[in-house]
């Protein structure tokens, strides 16, 4: 991190201070005590504040018990931002923006020094101790930007200000907040409207930038996909030999090579990526069969792109599914469970999960939880078996894939 001087921490964050008195200054920041190292600020979240003398036992520089703690996360952050010189580059969509900044990160880190978000570090804790990482020497900062409601997405560029804004699609996804389609294009375009003057737009063909000041590059219009043949992924900026053979992570990955172009970098012969943690995770089974892990979450359209994965790498294995309800999905809800239905219908599985009272209409067998999942599926499983784990965040379904480990190859 950009070191900052505690004195302007104090400034921009009201709240409790107290200082190790060993430093001056702050080279880190961090809101979980395990994970500060030498020179952090721990910056109290909730009970946070209980934790402060096993903060200042690791060495700590200070910690700090905000008033607003969302404000302070940001201030700083922001005082990070001002000092930086990188280019900073904003990820936001209905799905897709994990495995796009994964890809991304792959392409920019071997060209030059990059921050990356960890994992879905992609709300009002998660960006800021993104930003929090850029030192001195970052030339490339690359943030996920979650959208719950309008408002947040502006809400994060107001401290990130990127150069590039990315929108990787538009989808009926996490409509409680947004009531409709217009609603999510109305939230994802506070992205397009926090950009400078002379930045650029990476956007679906069809959205509507509404600016003449930015440069737009149109997926599927500018830059678009030419063929995907695992490993070789053919695109008309870019081929590149890749690690994954998902067919909607080719697509991510021709966004991925737009923003990097964008940013002035070469699209390399080799890219391998190291995905978040429970999203297209692919595990071998004992007896030739194998593990989609995907159980980070759920909608419509990535549980048919999930299942239509899960059929090319069956290759004749018996195909599992343990699907789980959608969430967040607001009137849409009914009809999108129903459009998982006759995904599962036209696509077909072998063994059906349904997990969670709206999923009952995907057919199968219907269980209330992630353990009766793990007990019905440690009866079904088969040495060979392809298995499929999907479904909303709220169920943790995570564990489902975990309990598959002892009987990984």
């Amino acid at each position: 991190m950009i070191p900052l001087e505690l004195d302007i921490v104090a400034d921009l964050a009201s709240g409790q201070l107290d200082r190790a008195g060993w430093t001056d200054e702050i080279t880190g920041v961090q809101v979980d005590s395990r994970r500060i190292d030498e020179g952090d600020l721990f910056l109290a979240l909730g009970d946070g504040a209980d934790y402060r003398k096993h903060a200042f036992a690791r060495g700590a520089a200070a910690t700090l018990v905000p008033d607003d703690p969302f404000a302070a996360l940001a201030a700083v952050a922001g005082a990070v931002r001002d000092r930086s010189d990188a280019r900073f580059v904003a990820i936001t969509g209905s799905m897709g923006k994990t495995s796009t900044k994964d890809i991304l990160a792959a392409i920019c880190a071997s060209q030059a020094r990059t921050v990356a978000a960890e994992r879905s570090f992609n709300n009002e804790i998660g960006v800021p101790l993104t930003v929090c990482r850029v030192g001195p020497d970052t030339e490339i900062c690359i943030l996920e930007l979650s959208m719950r409601g309008f408002g947040q997405i502006a809400e994060l560029c107001a401290f990130t200000r990127p150069h590039i804004g990315v929108i990787t699609n538009i989808a009926p996804v996490h409509l409680e907040k947004v009531g409709n389609l217009e609603g999510v294009v109305r939230a994802k375009r506070e992205l397009i409207d926090a950009l400078p003057p002379g930045g650029t737009a990476v956007v679906p063909a069809s959205f509507d930038v509404g600016r003449t000041d930015v440069d737009v590059v149109r997926i599927d219009e500018d830059v678009h996909l030419e063929s995907f043949k695992p490993p070789l992924l053919h695109t008309s900026i870019g081929t590149a030999e890749v690690n994954f053979s998902a067919q909607h992570l080719a697509v991510n990955a021709v966004i991925a090579f737009a923003t990097a172009r964008a940013l002035g970098l070469e699209i390399p012969e080799r890219i391998d990526v190291t995905f978040a943690e429970w999203r297209n995770q692919e595990l071998p089974l004992r007896g030739g069969g194998l593990l989609i892990n995907d159980a980070w979450n759920a909608n419509p359209i990535s549980m048919r792109a999930a299942l239509e994965h899960l059929r090319s790498l069956a290759a004749g294995c018996r195909r599992i599914a343990v699907l789980g309800e959608m969430a967040e999905l607001g009137d849409y809800s009914d009809e999108a469970h129903r459009e998982v239905a006759r995904a599962v219908d036209e696509i077909g599985v072998d063994v059906l999960i349904a997990v969670g009272e709206h999923a009952r209409i995907y057919g199968g067998r219907s269980v209330a939880n992630a353990d009766e999942a793990i007990s019905l599926l440690r009866e079904e499983l088969m040495p060979g078996d392809c298995v499929l784990v999907k479904g909303a965040r709220v169920l943790g379904l995570e564990r489902v894939a975990e309990a598959l480990a002892g009987v990984a190859a």
